[in-house]
């Protein structure tokens, strides 16, 4: 028997906190800018797929711009969690892992990261100071997870060359993700041996 209208109970939304509910919207709009380029996302896309109303969007980030760059933000930045977390054990096992985590959190949220340039946002000067500022507290987690924190000389050299290895781990990345042309377990090999090849013999070279 179907119910009366009257008698129809509409599901009722989940309640969230300010940081939650803020959390939720910046996942939504990270799974949208991940699958459609920059121009192609709409405020009210994003409002939709986080099921709340537009002027929220402009409460927590401003408006779109200020959320895309959020996203970009945190794609672009390596977890200092994720190196915190990584086990003792020698520097084979932590280069193995440190490279899986970066291959897994680019399956997850890597797309946005690696089209960036056709974001349709041309050159924005915020745009590039959040892209430096991650390259640069990326490479420095990445010294430290490759247990060169301590050191102190030679820093520069050291950075330079894992600047490289960013750019590196970038192209194979598009390779694997966007072009198809080599799977992750090849991406995997080949930044895992890079890297290793820069902490085993290019800088105790300098």
């Amino acid at each position: 028997m179907k119910p009366l209208e009257s008698e129809i109970v509409e599901p009722r939304r989940q309640r969230l906190n300010p940081d939650e509910r803020r959390q939720q919207i910046f996942l939504c709009a990270q799974k949208l800018f991940n699958a459609r380029p920059y121009e192609e996302v709409s405020v009210t896309d994003i409002a939709a797929a986080a099921g709340v109303a537009r002027g929220l969007i402009n409460h927590y980030f401003s408006n779109k711009r200020g959320l895309y760059l959020e996203v970009i933000k945190v794609s672009s930045t390596v977890s200092e969690v994720a190196v915190t977390l990584l086990p003792e054990g020698s520097i084979h096992e932590r280069i193995n892992l440190a490279v899986v985590w970066f291959l897994d959190s680019l399956e997850q949220s890597g797309a946005t990261w690696l089209a960036l340039g056709s974001s349709g946002m041309g050159r924005d000067p915020d745009l590039e100071r959040i892209l430096i500022e991650a390259e640069n507290d990326s490479i420095e987690l990445l010294i430290e997870a490759c247990g060169l924190g301590g050191r102190t000389q030679d820093q520069e050299q050291i950075k330079a060359m894992f600047r490289v290895y960013t750019q590196l781990a970038r192209s194979g990345a598009r390779e694997w993700l966007l072009r198809k042309s080599l799977t992750r377990p090849q991406v995997h090999a080949l930044l895992a041996s890079t890297l290793r090849a820069i902490v085993k013999e290019a800088i105790p070279a300098i």
